[in-house]
């Protein structure tokens, strides 16, 4: 390891840091910021606490004094909440009965133990046990278990698979390297839905609620720039309005390169190809860039005619209205599909100012919270947005 010689310090102003709690020498290497899911589970214990108390904090991983001094930082009091710093699993089992919690929380499965195994904490044979032997007091005590987990560089839930199956729900916490937002989404949920999300935003006070997560996406959005438009996903039952953005250029070079970020790659390219050949703008021999603006994700096909959109505006060097919205599914033959939660979509749309919205023909029924334009093919959208 080699550390550089600091030469000069330089008064940069104020802003917000992460801190990682960390008193006395100790160094980390990383290579991104650090989503912090200690922080938000210290956060729902505190609230779990105020509700139904007495809630255990089983804090493996740190010591008592690190995770102090981030329920000090975060505002977060002590009635209800008892934090206890112990790694044997069959310790904490024992004192069940003395403290009986309505609610335990362990950070994190992979650090704790039980005597009677040889493997290390965080084996496969470890985390199988103490998952399971959790799993038995959650049930047979009716106490709440949560279960903070590491997760791999691919992304998936570190451990051995049975671990997920054991448990009835799986939540990831998820973070953009550059924003301040983050995710809370189910990946596996026996008692509901698995496609609702929580957006939150790290503040100097912990987590807060991003109550209007479109309007969070939106904020930045240029005025008359061609290349732009608003589409609606639907996460679960919760409408996310998001900006695409195209940006269409002259290759530099033989080959044209196509850019995709926060959408699919390959249905991006699909959707040029009609664009080109059932529209008739000629993009083969042009760079294509897409992006969803701050950082957002779009992979339904509801976001199809946006792209497109996006694309031909930008070529055409034509905005597109500030106050439209885009839906619809596109086709291979250039037709204009009909998507669902066409209604939730529209009155979120509504609830930010948008004026209209271009929908597909066959979703135009009934009284609908936006007026709308019914379109059945890609040229009936140019021409009603860019003609």
């Amino acid at each position: 390891m080699y550390w550089d010689e600091i030469v000069e310090i330089v008064d940069a102003g104020e802003a917000p840091v992460f801190d990682l709690s960390v008193p006395g020498a100790a160094s980390f290497v990383a290579n991104d910021l650090v989503v912090h899911n200690s922080t938000l589970i210290l956060q729902a214990s505190r609230a779990l606490a105020r509700v139904t108390p007495p809630v255990l904090y089983v804090c493996a991983e740190e010591s008592a004094a690190q995770v102090k001094m981030r329920a000090e930082r975060l505002g977060v009091a002590g009635d209800g909440l008892l934090l206890w710093a112990e790694n044997d699993l069959s310790a904490v089992q024992a004192e069940l009965d003395t403290i009986k919690p309505r609610a335990l929380v362990v950070d994190s499965i992979q650090t704790v133990f039980l005597p009677g195994l040889e493997s290390a904490p965080g084996s496969v044979a470890q985390v199988r046990e103490c998952g399971a032997r959790l799993m038995t007091l959650a049930k047979g005590r009716g106490i709440a278990t949560f279960l903070v987990g590491h997760v791999t560089k691919e992304g998936a839930l570190a451990g051995p698979r049975v671990l997920e199956h054991l448990v009835d729900t799986v939540l990831y916490f998820e973070g953009e390297h550059h924003h301040s937002y983050r995710v809370l989404r189910a990946v596996k949920n026996r008692f509901g839905s698995t496609n609702e999300i929580g957006v939150f935003e790290m503040g100097a006070g912990g987590l807060v609620e991003v109550p209007n997560p479109s309007g969070f996406f939106l904020a930045e959005r240029p005025a008359g720039a061609p290349g732009s438009v608003i589409v609606a996903a639907l996460e679960g039952t919760r409408p996310l309005l998001l900006e695409l953005q195209a940006l269409v250029a002259r290759a530099s070079f033989g080959t044209p390169r196509r850019t995709v970020l926060g959408a699919d790659y390959n249905r991006v390219c699909l959707l040029l190809a009609v664009l080109e050949k059932r529209a008739g703008l000629p993009i083969g021999n042009q760079d294509v860039f897409v992006n969803v603006a701050g950082g957002g994700r779009v992979v339904e096909p509801a976001a199809d005619l946006g792209v497109v959109i996006a694309a031909a505006s930008s070529y055409l060097e034509r905005p597109v209205a500030a106050d439209v919205l885009v839906l619809g599914e596109v086709g291979l033959t250039g037709e204009v599909r009909a998507v669902s939660g066409v209604e939730a979509r529209l009155r979120a749309a509504a609830q930010l100012g948008f004026k209209s919205a271009i929908v597909p023909r066959s979703n135009v029924e009934g009284t609908l919270p936006l007026p709308v334009t019914g379109v059945g093919s890609v040229g009936d959208a140019l021409a009603a947005l860019l003609g």
